[in-house]
């Protein structure tokens, strides 16, 4: 970073309460820049062969991983701190009609050019609760998904689980299915937290879950955590993390709680006329993560992103996140998912009725679009890769032919004077206190016409 001396800017102020609002990061340029009009862009690039993309940054798009993530939207209850799309009021005549949609809609994708020819390297069953599924739907969209897009090289296979959903019988299939990693939604140990936070789950059933997820051999078990929920209190999340590690598992996922506008939080503050969510501060959930991690890595974990810590680096992974980091395209399917592919990202239909419709008219369901850039696409890697708390400036000279110490000069020297990041011997680095507050960091190196819009 430069040291020429200069006027640094303060720090942008650090919101102490948890307000209303997106903090986590997900993608570049923000949602709220996805159009409708767009669409048509990103059905003219599946129309494309891969190996006549004209936007890759790379010398063979063939070469591009392509991964497929479903959107299980059905869940037991809806946790009050979500804002994805779930629904609680499906039957089973409904869940039968969404499968057979995203089939359907997984048949229109292959035989699109832009697929021709290529197989799942990851795959990835988000939600919602994808457990919730019965072990005969499992199986009937898993072969159907694998004869659509084959997943036979797969290097990853994600599940996420909500404890109270799983039986010895049901992990048994998920395990057939070809799963690498499951994720179980624990988010707390404690049945009180855990009941006015809104989940479904109780303790018992977590450690009945994850013993049965041992006894058959899962090659990664991932626990998931939450810092910040409502009454948590600093002696229930220290117990929360000596549970965790006594546990034991392959990794564990630690995120801040944000409240976002389409929360149950944000709608009992809205009715209170509250500005300030009922959870911890940003300064306690920071402070709780980074003594986590740090209890993690005296048992012998590795942290590896600011979410992340493994047991072992070299056999526990985050595939899925690696690859979207690295621009790979994915395959979104489902009610509100998202996807990206030849150089386009898009969103799906909001809505359950919507997206099954369009789906049975023998139509993708896409509802909004956006084809960033260049530069744009070198901002947006570059910033989800600030999130491991490392990137080597070689990665985007040679994909991109961009040397970003000269591109991000201001950005990087502003986080040296805050204390936040380094540059040295070609590789970006943050601190343990700027991975800690990564998110809030990365609008440093937005656009400006990105920086004070809405996120999502």
């Amino acid at each position: 970073m430069s040291t020429t001396a200069q006027l640094t800017p303060a720090a942008p102020p650090i919101a102490k309460q948890t307000t209303v609002g997106n903090y986590f990061v997900s993608n570049y340029p923000p949602f709220s820049f996805w159009k409708p009009e767009f669409v048509q862009d990103a059905l003219a690039a599946l129309e494309r062969p891969a190996s006549s993309n004209p936007r890759s940054a790379i010398p063979n798009p063939q070469s591009t991983p392509l991964g497929v993530y479903l959107h299980i939207p059905f869940c037991r209850k809806r946790c009050h701190f979500c804002y994805f799309k779930v629904y609680t009021d499906k039957d089973s005549s409904a869940i039968r009609g969404y499968i057979e949609a995203a089939l359907r809609e997984l048949a229109l994708y292959a035989a699109k050019p832009a697929l021709a020819g290529r197989k799942a390297n990851f795959v990835y069953f988000g939600g919602g609760t994808p457990s919730y599924l019965s072990v005969d739907q499992l199986a009937h969209l898993t072969q159907g998904m694998k004869q659509l897009i084959p997943w036979d090289e797969a290097e990853e296979v994600t599940f996420e689980c909500e404890p109270g959903t799983l039986t010895s019988h049901k992990l048994e299939a998920i395990r057939e299915m070809g799963v690498t990693r499951l994720s179980l939604g624990v988010e707390n140990f404690d049945d009180h937290i855990l009941e006015i936070n809104g989940r479904a789950h109780h303790s018992k059933e977590i450690a009945r879950a994850y013993s049965f997820a041992r006894e058959l051999g899962f090659p990664q078990i991932n626990i998931d955590l939450i810092a910040g929920m409502v009454e948590e209190t600093e002696s229930n999340w220290r117990e929360c993390v000596r549970k965790t590690i006594q546990m034991s598992p392959d990794s564990v996922t630690i995120y801040q709680m944000e409240v976002p506008y389409n929360t149950g939080i944000y709608q009992q503050m809205k009715a209170s006329g509250q500005l300030t969510a009922p959870v911890a501060d940003w300064e306690t959930k920071r402070a709780w993560t980074g003594w986590a991690f740090a209890e993690l890595e005296k048992a012998g974990y590795t942290v590896g992103s600011a979410y992340t810590a493994v047991k072992n680096k070299d056999t526990a992974r985050f595939l899925y996140r690696d690859r979207l980091w690295a621009g790979a395209d994915l395959i979104g399917l489902g009610v509100a998912s998202f996807g990206h592919l030849q150089g386009t990202h898009y969103q799906n239909q909001h809505d359950f009725e919507p997206y099954v419709n369009a789906v049975q008219s023998g139509q993708l369901p896409l509802y909004r679009a956006l084809t960033p850039t260049a530069d744009e696409r070198l901002i947006r890697e570059f910033i989800l890769q600030l999130k491991l708390g490392r990137t080597q400036c070689d990665y985007f000279q040679k994909k991109f032919g961009v040397d970003v110490r000269r591109r991000f000069a201001a950005p990087l020297q502003r986080l040296r004077d805050w204390g936040f990041g380094e540059v040295e011997d070609g590789t970006v680095r943050l601190n343990r206190a700027g991975l800690l507050q990564v998110d809030r960091l990365l609008h440093e190196f937005f656009l400006p016409e990105h920086q004070n819009a809405r996120y999502a």
